[in-house]
């Protein structure tokens, strides 16, 4: 076997269908966001803005998280030194659950290292905690939640994306006394449309699951408290399980489950992905757990970020663009090729110095490539009229040469 002529054609497939991925060197600088510094393959540096970052509210350069951040490294030093069962819990780590279950309304909440292993772990133990569980999955949840699913060795059924009739089949064929679980996304970040809550809660209560939601994409930017589009709508109380990011609204890193008191006690006894992982840094649970309560009692920044990106749409919209728009914050704007996707990309950022990643298979399906923009309260008008011009230019200019080519 000739194992770097296998890697070198693996490669090469994703060069010939033009989603190869390449990560572009940027340096972000306190104080200047959105802005950053690009370093070319060259060493030389250029001056980018930054449109396709998670630090959706600029939350990451905000001087009380920073300040936390710096007492905390001071107090403890850098890492935690272990696993949340050895030595790794620290008082940094409770206070950050503390604030979050306050968040969502729960008894509980479960700290992990990224909101994709808190899906992935959580999802996948539920069956051993829960034997004969059937899980019912939208067909659009995230690769962390489908990974979950998929590794757990229970019984899963995949409803069509957002179709409250085809799970209530699946629902009705099932056996009524096997145990349940609904998992749905409040916010999908691909096409930026919402999942139907209250529905989706009242078909678990009727059929007697229950219920998992990812609220990664909306925690920190919606609701009176930035607990999400569940308290937005007033149905966190019906949500079992609660699924959130600390790394995109929050400004800072790792993921989190809300849930009842015993239901995180079992997680924490019985999920490998908690129990065998070194916990996160004290100083970022401090960032954490400052971003979290400086945004429960702010909401301004929360009102900046929908004006940011009302005004973008409807720019974006007045160019004919063809904008998805399900009024959440996300802006993708649908070009339907992966090379086509690559090289707007790529002119952005040399002939403009905007950078925003292309969007490609597997994280949105073949034929759906996109440029996927997420406006925050630090793009002004300035960086939204040099994206508008931008944009008003490349997209003619990749009209014509598509034209050309299939002339």
């Amino acid at each position: 076997m000739d194992y770097t002529a296998g890697l070198e054609s693996a490669i090469q497939a994703l060069h010939d269908e033009g989603r190869y991925r390449t990560f572009i060197d940027i340096e972000r600088r306190q104080g200047n966001f959105p802005h950053a510094i690009w370093r070319r393959p060259d060493g030389t540096e250029t001056p980018v803005t930054v449109w396709c970052g998670n630090d959706y509210l600029g939350m990451g350069q905000n001087p009380v998280v920073l300040a936390a951040m710096h007492e905390a490294l001071d107090a403890t030093g850098a890492g935690s030194g272990g696993t949340r069962n050895i030595s790794g819990t620290t008082i940094y780590h409770k206070r950050l659950e503390a604030e979050l279950a306050d968040l969502h309304g729960k008894e509980a909440a479960l700290l992990f290292t990224s909101a994709y292993i808190a899906n992935d772990a959580t999802l996948s133990t539920l069956p051993k905690l829960f034997p004969g569980l059937i899980i019912y999955s939208d067909a659009l949840n995230h690769a962390s939640m489908i990974e979950g699913i998929r590794r757990n060795g229970g019984q899963k059924r995949i409803f069509r994306h957002n179709d409250l009739n085809h799970l209530r089949e699946m629902l009705e064929t099932d056996d009524p006394a096997a145990p349940k679980l609904i998992a749905f996304e409040s916010i999908y970040s691909m096409d930026g449309d919402f999942g139907p809550i209250g529905e989706l809660c009242d078909l678990a209560e009727e059929f007697g699951a229950l219920t998992y939601m990812d609220e990664v994409h909306a925690v920190g930017m919606y609701g009176p408290r930035g607990a999400g589009v569940a308290e937005r709508d007033g149905l966190m109380g019906r949500v079992d399980i609660i699924n959130g990011t600390l790394a995109k609204a929050y400004g800072v890193m790792g993921g989190y489950i809300a849930a009842s008191a015993k239901m995180c006690d079992a997680i924490r006894s019985y999920a490998p992905g908690f129990i065998f992982t070194t916990s996160l840094p004290p100083a970022v649970a401090a960032g954490a757990a400052a971003s979290v309560r400086h945004l429960k009692e702010d909401g301004t920044l929360r009102e900046q970020h929908q004006t940011q990106a009302r005004i973008l749409k409807m720019r974006l919209k007045g160019l004919g663009l063809p904008l998805i728009d399900h009024g959440s914050h996300i802006v993708p704007v649908m070009v339907g090729d992966p090379k086509h996707t690559k090289q707007l990309s790529d002119m952005l950022l040399e002939d403009f110095g905007i950078y925003v990643q292309p969007i490609n298979f597997p994280t949105v399906p073949r034929g759906t490539e996109r440029l996927r923009f997420t406006p925050s309260p630090v793009h002004g008008p300035h960086e939204i009229d040099a994206l508008v011009r931008a944009m008003d230019q490349l997209w003619s200019h990749c009209a014509l040469n598509r034209a050309e080519l299939s002339a």
